[in-house]
């Protein structure tokens, strides 16, 4: 059984739109503060979209190119061998972004090109190898709470092998994402 308005007459007609009052027009105020605060805090503390200034790490990332960097999970456990890294310079404070190919304990070293870390060399399909031939470096124990880090254009690439490890408190976040 269905209940029945009590008048008989069902819904009331619609009348003319009213104009917001300044209760609605506040709480409108108030959801829109909010979106921008959270994006901006999201922005500052979470999450940062970078420009990528030089061809370093070309060809996984290229000059022009844009990387979305996680700045807290990444501390929950890393980074890891492989990662996509910021973090400040050693030698002038810039931010720079490497590929972590070595965490603390480990040694690691390049051998006519190739990267070896513990003794295992590491597959690289973005490093080209010809272009770097007959390079040598290493070995070298990376000290605990630190990272070597590495460009991916190994010929044009100012890391780890110039300014050595890179002390964890340095990293400033992982990259998540690269928008090309």
């Amino acid at each position: 059984m269905h209940a029945q308005p009590l008048t008989g007459a069902g819904p009331a007609p619609a009348g003319p739109a009213r104009p917001a009052g300044p209760g609605a027009r506040r709480g409108l105020l108030v959801t829109v503060v909010v979106v921008v605060g959270t994006a901006l805090l999201l922005r500052v503390f979470v999450v940062g979209w970078y420009p990528v200034l030089s061809d370093s790490m070309a060809p996984t990332v290229a000059s022009g190119d844009h990387v979305v960097v996680d700045r807290v999970t990444w501390r929950l456990g890393g980074p890891d061998r492989g990662d996509l890294v910021t973090f400040v310079s050693p030698e002038d404070g810039t931010a720079l972004l490497k590929r972590v190919v070595a965490v603390g304990g480990d040694e690691v070293r390049i051998d006519d090109a190739l990267l070896v870390v513990n003794g295992a060399v590491v597959d690289e399909p973005y490093v080209d190898h010809a272009r770097i031939d007959a390079t040598y470096f290493g070995p070298v124990r990376v000290p605990a709470g630190h990272v070597f880090v590495l460009g991916d254009n190994r010929f044009g690439s100012i890391d780890s092998r110039v300014f050595g490890p890179v002390d964890l408190e340095d990293v400033t976040g992982r990259v998540v994402h690269t928008l090309g």
